[in-house]
C-alpha cells in the first residue's frame, strides 16, 4: 500500500456520488452491499462530524465482512484488529491523537499486506502516516437520517458497488 500527506481532497477524483440514508438501518444495509465480494486490499477514509455515521458504517461492514463478535469503536485505543477467514481489518479512530507522529507507535506500516481492508475515521488528523485512500467517505447529517458524499480516489473494483447506488 502506498503512503502519502493526508488531505482533505485528493489530488485527482476518478468518480463521486452521493447516497442517502434515512435511517441507521438502510446504513447498515448499504455496508452489507458493499462488503459482497470486496476485493483487497482496501483503504477507506470516514470523514464526518461527530456521531454522522462513520463508526456506525465500520462496524455493519466489519459485521458483513463475517466477524462475529462485538465490533468496538477505536476512539481510546486508536486501533482495532479484525483478523476473518481470509482478510484482515483495521479500523482506527484518530480523533484523539494529538500529534500524527504518534501512530509511528502503532506500527500500521508493518500490519498492511494485500489482505488488509483499512478503515480510518478522522483522517485527516493522521499526517504522513497514513495509505493512500480507495475512497473517501464523507458522512453528513440530512434532515433525521444522514448522507454519504464518496470520492473515488482510485480505480478498485468497489467502486461498481458505489455507482450502483
Amino acid at each position: 500500500m502506498e503512503f502519502r500527506r493526508a488531505v482533505k481532497k485528493p489530488l485527482s477524483t476518478i468518480a463521486e456520488g452521493k447516497i442517502q440514508f434515512p435511517d441507521e438501518q438502510i446504513l447498515k444495509l448499504f455496508a452489507n452491499k458493499f462488503s459482497s465480494d470486496l476485493q483487497v486490499p482496501l483503504v477507506i477514509w470516514l470523514e464526518g462530524d461527530l456521531g454522522a455515521g462513520k463508526t456506525t458504517f465500520a462496524r455493519a461492514l466489519i459485521q458483513a465482512l463475517g466477524y462475529a463478535g462485538r465490533v468496538k469503536s477505536p476512539t481510546y485505543g486508536l486501533l482495532e484488529q479484525y483478523e476473518l477467514a481470509n482478510l484482515q481489518v483495521l479500523h482506527l479512530d484518530l480523533y484523539r491523537i494529538g500529534d500524527p507522529g504518534e501512530l509511528e507507535f502503532l506500527g500500521l506500516e508493518d500490519l498492511l499486506d494485500d489482505q488488509t481492508v483499512v478503515l480510518i475515521e478522522w483522517p485527516e488528523r493522521g499526517g504522513d502516516w497514513l495509505p493512500r485512500p480507495d475512497f473517501i467517505f464523507e458522512f453528513a447529517y440530512e434532515g433525521e437520517g444522514r448522507s454519504l458524499h464518496w470520492i473515488a480516489c482510485s480505480e478498485h473494483p468497489q467502486l461498481s458497488k458505489l455507482e450502483a447506488n
